[in-house]
């Protein structure tokens, strides 16, 4: 299949593996390189057309139909940032593959997917890397400063049904975070209920903010950790809204040590010269049924160095005024 051109008009015929995925979806993956907000001008201008005629940018792709896409200037990239790009492609752990999905443990730092002001990230990295693989996408999100797991379906079926799990959440895939928030957090087990709100600030970033008008969202936190100033949570999303453990933690005046959005700068300034380069956020594990197969699944992602080395240096001197039986088993060599 011919991805779009730069300069005519371009003809595609949709294929098996394209069945069933949103029309504004596949064109942000063939038209690499071309901002979603020029893709969506064009597509409520018609100027894209599906079986000659005009479709909604939620239309879904069914097998044979034929797509008109109009020119599209795509600007080149630098010889450098493909460089770089090459370079990230080196380090993308893999936790778990089989001929449906891929389970990998993101770095933080790295996109998971490129747009918004970045042009490479893990799927991008990943197709890269694997050529010859016919079908890659994200079956779910991690923000750019968060590590841990992640899942990509291998296959259009496996993926709608990974889809369509995220979307139960509690009778779905089981979610947990570890975190590390300023502050001493007291109670063992806390459910948190609080809408969140999304919108832009006057810079065009997406941010969000607890209020009344948002959407419901829930989060249970739970103490693994207390030192007398930061505590080492678990988080077990509920809901899966964006930047929702963040925010929580940030609105309960306990934020993310080194989150740059939701955060404190000042402390975040101090962290980075303690030896904390990055947020305290990782996504360590995943329990869920296999997509197709039904299979029961546990995926762990260690602790990152980048975490690990800085909770070892605090508890040198073993401050610790709270710690869960399991906190070795969990922290492995940090502690």
């Amino acid at each position: 299949m011919n991805s779009a051109g730069n300069n005519s008009v371009t003809h595609l015929v949709i294929g098996e593996e394209e069945q069933g995925q949103r029309l504004d979806n596949f064109l942000i993956r063939v038209c690499k390189g071309v901002p979603k907000s020029h893709l969506y001008r064009i597509l409520r201008s018609g100027e894209v057309r599906v079986n000659s005629g005009r479709v909604a940018a939620t239309y879904r792709l069914c097998v044979g139909d034929k797509l008109r896409i109009p020119p599209i200037r795509i600007a080149e990239r630098p010889q450098n940032e493909v460089d770089e790009a090459a370079k990230q492609r080196v380090d993308l752990p893999i936790i778990y593959e089989d001929e449906a999905m891929l389970v990998i443990d993101k770095p933080e730092g790295i996109a998971v997917h490129g747009g918004s002001g970045v042009s490479f990230g893990v799927i991008e990295a990943l197709r890269r890397q694997r050529p010859q693989a016919k079908f890659l996408e994200l079956a779910h999100r991690l923000d750019r400063e968060t590590s841990g797991i992640l899942l990509v379906g291998k296959k259009r079926l496996a993926l709608t049904a990974l889809h369509d799990m995220f979307r139960e959440h509690g009778a779905g895939a089981d979610k947990r975070y570890l975190v590390l928030v300023k502050g001493r957090w007291m109670n063992i087990t806390q459910h948190v209920k609080l809408p969140l709100h999304k919108y832009l600030t006057e810079g065009g970033e997406r941010r969000v903010s607890v209020n009344t008008a948002g959407k419901a969202s829930h989060t249970v936190f739970r103490l693994l950790a207390r030192w007398p100033e930061m505590s080492l949570l678990e988080a077990q999303l509920k809901t899966g809204r964006t930047h929702q453990i963040r925010v929580h933690l940030a609105h309960l005046g306990f934020p993310i040590l080194g989150d740059e959005k939701y955060g404190e700068f000042a402390l975040n300034r101090d962290l980075k010269r303690d030896g904390l380069k990055r947020m305290a956020l990782h996504a360590w594990r995943m329990a869920f049924r296999h997509p197709l197969t039904a299979t029961p699944l546990e995926c762990i992602a260690p602790l990152p160095d980048g975490i690990g080395n800085y909770i070892a240096a605090v508890d040198t001197e073993k401050t610790r005024e709270f710690s869960a039986d399991n906190l070795e088993q969990i922290l492995g060599k940090a502690l």
